[in-house]
């Protein structure tokens, strides 16, 4: 599926917004702790990049690598579930308000997302 100039005006849109929700987060109640959110969204991803690369694809066997794939996944699906919890831990011990944690989750979520449709709409086809 080729990506055309109107899904990356999109993605770069719904980035622009994320990034927006989570520094209103920090900036309108003067506490930047939900910047924290942003590096485990961008952070997120590496795990998955890393590990892909390490158990090589072009091999024979494919299933030899599997155990670092899913070791990448595992601690891409941490920082994910890190990203949304670290605000509601926050808020709950009441380091930040709760709008805030709502906006900087929202926003969270967004960048992630938007992380992750880049990765599949640009991504190369492999031929066999």
């Amino acid at each position: 599926m080729a990506a055309g100039l109107k899904t990356i005006i999109a993605l770069s849109f719904v980035l622009a917004i994320g990034f927006l929700l989570v520094i209103l987060s920090s900036a309108l109640w003067h506490n930047y702790l939900p910047l924290l959110v942003v590096a485990t969204y961008v952070v997120a991803p590496l795990p998955n990049w890393v590990c892909g690369r390490c158990a090589n694809p072009d091999d024979f066997m494919e299933n030899a690598g599997s155990a670092i794939v899913d070791f990448g996944r595992f601690v891409t699906g941490f920082l994910v579930v890190m990203g949304i919890a670290l605000p509601a831990l926050l808020a709950h011990c009441a380091l930040i308000q709760y709008p805030a944690m709502a906006m900087s989750i929202v926003g969270g979520l967004l960048i992630y997302g938007t992380i992750i449709s880049f990765t599949m709409f640009f991504q190369e086809e492999q031929e066999f």
